[in-house]
């Protein structure tokens, strides 16, 4: 009794089942998805398939957007009980999560930034054409570095607006757009967009992946190419003159694997776990010197997750670090959607 009493006092749904899928108990957050109708009806066919599932042995999860009235965003999950004997199933348990108000937090968020970064971009870039303005127009060799710097400030603003703009955007995307792409052809195509700057900071840029490697990757070609080439450009930025950055596309496990080398400074061991934070340096001094907004990592993360995947880093410091940057193998018989 006390125990029902317990699972009555959650705000969480629970059902439970036995071995056979028979639901043994609903706690009272439960009734409505029991004989349901309209949107709870949903829920309920979604608890239907989820307690099997989970009798398998696999859990199980998943979001549900109820468009209402009013609008709510359920999660529904369901694992499996250990049962008294060896391998034996226990039943299942199913239950029901409101996330409405997480996900409208996250949304009124997401839009704040997206709407302080857009109404920034124009008075940055006045901020910049000022400074040229001014520069132009003075001969004194103290005023006009200031004024040299006045514009790198602003360009450096600029690039941080940029940045919010675009984790914004990953952040708010429910699913990127899926497109069958060769994995060599996108390390390619981000070596050609940080050749330029290797060049410029004398540094050789190098495709190790080897002859006849490639596999096709299911993804939003733009989005990971744009990953691949932040994550070149923070090796070139943390590398020494003469030095190689390279990249290498392989396939472990069933995914496809971009891991991008350099022999720069590399991460203290303590800081591994805290490198794709947002704004997060390892190294304050050099990053501003090399122009760094602290939200790229931020960003190749945001996109490694959203197309199932994941983005590791190894690193010795005084070394140089690998960053790997890891996304599913795609089937060609399955369809994009």
């Amino acid at each position: 009794m006390r125990l029902r009493a317990a699972l009555d006092a959650l705000d969480v749904a629970v059902i439970v089942a036995d071995s056979e899928g028979v639901v043994v108990h609903r706690n009272a957050a439960a009734l409505p998805f029991w004989d349901a109708r309209h949107a709870d009806a949903v829920v309920e066919d979604v608890i239907e398939r989820a307690i099997p599932v989970a009798l398998s042995g696999v859990p199980f999860d998943e979001e549900v957007a109820l468009h209402g009235p009013p609008r709510r965003v359920l999660v529904i999950g369901a694992r499996p009980l250990a049962g008294s004997g060896p391998g034996s199933s226990g039943g299942a348990v199913a239950f029901v999560r409101d996330i409405t108000d997480l996900r409208r937090t996250e949304s009124i968020r997401r839009d704040f930034v997206a709407n302080v970064s857009h109404e920034l971009k124009t008075p940055i870039g006045a901020l910049g054409i000022l400074a040229e303005t001014i520069h132009g127009q003075v001969s004194e060799p103290d005023v006009a570095s200031l004024v040299d710097r006045l514009a790198d400030e602003a360009e450096r603003l600029g690039r941080i607006v940029d940045d919010l703009l675009d984790l914004s955007l990953v952040e708010g995307q429910d699913a990127p757009n899926r497109d069958h792409v060769s994995a060599a052809s996108l390390a390619l195509e981000a070596i050609e967009r940080v050749r330029a700057i290797g060049l410029e900071r004398g540094l050789s840029i190098v495709d190790r992946t080897p002859a006849g490697t490639d596999v096709l990757v299911r993804c939003d070609a733009r989005q990971v190419v744009s990953a691949l080439t932040n994550l070149l450009d923070n090796a070139l930025k943390y590398s020494e003159p003469d030095s190689e950055v390279s990249i290498e596309v392989g396939v472990v496990d069933d995914r496809a694997v971009f891991a991008v080398r350099d022999a720069g400074i590399g991460i203290p061991s303590g800081e591994l776990e805290r490198v794709f934070e947002r704004f997060y340096r390892v190294d304050k001094a050099r990053s501003r010197g090399t122009g760094g907004t602290g939200l790229g990592l931020a960003i190749v993360r945001h996109i490694a997750e959203s197309h199932g995947g994941e983005v590791v880093v190894e690193s010795r410091e005084g070394e140089g670090s690998v960053f790997s940057f890891l996304l599913p193998v795609a089937d060609p018989e399955l369809p994009l959607s």
